[in-house]
């Protein structure tokens, strides 16, 4: 078994010019590939909709400016959300010692990253939102059927 770029090839891949050819296996992505656990971060809705906002607004915004944009979020999933959003550098925040304190929160430089390609799925989301619906209401139309 071969470990290359947090894919595991089974016995059996052979390399042909420089293209892999997978002949009698299949490919599983390594539950030890760090990028697993990134994602894992950026595929929860919650921290979609965080780098969404931030990167959509020119200033840092407070928590409850967060949650106003962000309908149905509850306080406890956004906090999770940003937390880990800061923890993995895409967020920053900023406590200001004021009576009550207030708390900011910006996008980081690799948030702005990360940010260009949530903007990319939002988009792609709202061109598509129409086929999407049709597809499921037809999906659940056989579905219904079915049964």
């Amino acid at each position: 078994m071969l470990h290359t770029a947090c894919i595991v090839y089974e016995v059996g891949t052979v390399w042909i010019y420089r293209y892999l050819m997978d002949t009698n296996s299949k490919i599983t992505y390594s539950k030890d590939c760090p990028s697993r656990t990134v994602l894992g971060v950026l595929a929860n809705k919650w921290s979609l909709y965080v780098l969404g906002v931030l990167g959509r607004n020119d200033r840092p915004l407070r928590f409850t400016e967060l949650r106003r944009h962000i309908e149905g979020v509850t306080q406890k999933s956004l906090t999770q959300a940003l937390r880990n959003l800061e923890r993995d550098g895409l967020v920053s925040r900023t406590v200001y010692p004021t009576i009550p304190p207030r708390v900011d929160y910006a996008l980081t430089g690799l948030g702005r990253e990360a940010g260009a390609l949530t903007t990319a799925i939002a988009d792609w989301s709202k061109t598509n939102a129409a086929r999407v619906h049709t597809a499921r209401a037809a999906y659940d139309a056989r579905s219904t059927d079915q049964h």
